[in-house]
């Protein structure tokens, strides 16, 4: 066994006892959605919609453009906004204060008319999210006895099939009138930081310790990855993101010009059916991995062979480009992506080196949600255009979550 520690509860709020703590698991369910709802309706509709308008000519590249240049944003300010909240002791001004500037900046976005500004604009939105969701992201560490990280892990993980239907659902809605879209979900975001922080107080954290030079921080700062399991958990993580990101990210522009769509049926009309098949399958799956990983004790098992299936379905639009084949991709997605990420956050919970730098730890590892979808989009639009198209991009994805399955395997102190 490793010597890492493992999260245990501190205190009464860490197993929910007080009444104002009561409500927290579907508090963190309704703040994780909304972030999601952002992240899906924004992301995979609204902003491919706003550039298709902008350069249709040029849409694949500059979707690209955006998307890698954003996620840099995303990358930095996740860990860092963590590092913070763990130096302040408090969770809830970081929440509030990156969901309503989040807000700003989606309005921002709703009114803008080029290309260079679209990109300004979704680099602050990603920023400000990702303030947002570090702070979000270490409440279980804080709060949720590690016996119960599955479960936990499971409902808070419905959140993408919830998030991901309404977002897309909305956006599918709006994305005649972006101004008002983008309005819609920057009150989605906003409401939800208000509601947690003020049903949900902050756990009292142990006082910030004496300031450290610089170069002693960075080093800090990254010290998760030197703990075997730690790593292991990081690259396996970020191996599935990227080869899902990779297609997920085109997905409009897949069902513009690779699918063959019913006679009628128009990209996002395709994708208001396309996600809640997949989210529906995501939530099974999100919540049965999550509950038998617990009650087995397993996890490991569970986190490789969902992304060896999510590798293994990328085949199905290879072979059947078809709404048919899209159907059936998008179940199969859903099944392995939720249980994935169910019980991959259980597991990492497991191997975070110190309690007391769980957010900022946590941070590290969304480098591995972030860091992928800085190279996603530069790879995604390098395969469509010099490699043949999207057949070249759904092989490439699948090739890199197999390959994500396979690194789970070296973790040792989890099961």
């Amino acid at each position: 066994m490793s010597s890492l520690k493992l999260i245990r509860p501190r205190g009464p709020h860490a197993a929910t006892k007080d009444p104002k703590q009561r409500g927290l698991m579907l508090l963190l369910l309704v703040a994780n959605a909304s972030m999601l709802a952002v992240y899906m309706g924004v992301g995979a509709v609204l902003l491919p919609t706003q550039i298709a308008a902008i350069d249709p000519a040029n849409k694949v590249a500059v979707l690209g453009v955006v998307g890698g240049v954003s996620a840099v944003f995303a990358t930095a300010f996740n860990p860092i906004a963590g590092a913070l909240s763990d130096r302040t002791g408090r969770r809830n001004p970081w929440i509030i204060g990156g969901a309503l500037a989040s807000l700003a900046g989606l309005a921002f976005l709703g009114n803008v008319h080029t290309a260079l500004l679209v990109g300004i604009g979704w680099c602050l939105v990603q920023a400000t999210m990702n303030v947002y969701q570090a702070a979000v992201t270490a409440v279980v560490p804080d709060r949720i006895p590690a016996a119960r990280r599955g479960t936990a892990s499971a409902l808070v993980g419905l959140a993408l099939p919830i998030g991901g239907t309404v977002g897309v659902l909305i956006a599918s809605q709006t994305a005649d009138q972006l101004t008002m879209g983008y309005l819609v979900f920057g009150a989605i975001v906003a409401g939800a930081a208000v509601l947690l922080t003020t049903f949900c107080r902050d756990v009292p954290r142990p006082a910030p310790a004496p300031a450290v030079p610089r170069r002693e921080q960075f080093a800090a700062f990254l010290s998760a990855l030197s703990h075997h399991d730690f790593r292991w958990a990081f690259i396996g993580r970020a191996l599935m993101v990227l080869g899902y990101f990779s297609v997920v990210g085109y997905q409009l522009y897949i069902l513009d010009d690779h699918i063959a769509l019913p006679a009628g049926m128009n990209p996002a009309a395709a994708m208001a059916v396309l996600t809640p098949v997949s989210m529906a399958a995501m939530a099974v799956s999100t919540v049965v991995g999550g509950m038998l990983s617990d009650r087995l004790d397993r996890r490991k098992v569970f986190v490789g062979v969902s992304a060896a299936l999510a590798g293994l379905v990328m085949a199905v639009p290879v072979i059947s480009p078809t709404w048919t084949g899209m159907l059936v991709f998008s179940a199969l997605n859903g099944l392995a992506f939720g249980c994935f990420m169910a019980v991959d956050t259980a597991l990492v919970t497991l191997v975070l080196p110190r309690a007391e730098d769980a957010a900022r730890d946590m941070g590290v590892l969304n480098i591995a949600n972030a860091g992928p979808q800085i190279v996603a989009p530069f790879v995604a639009s390098a395969i469509v255009t010099g490699l043949g198209g999207y057949t070249a991009l759904f092989l490439v994805g699948g090739a890199l979550s197999l390959v994500g399955a396979l690194a789970i395997l070296p973790i040792r102190s989890v099961r």
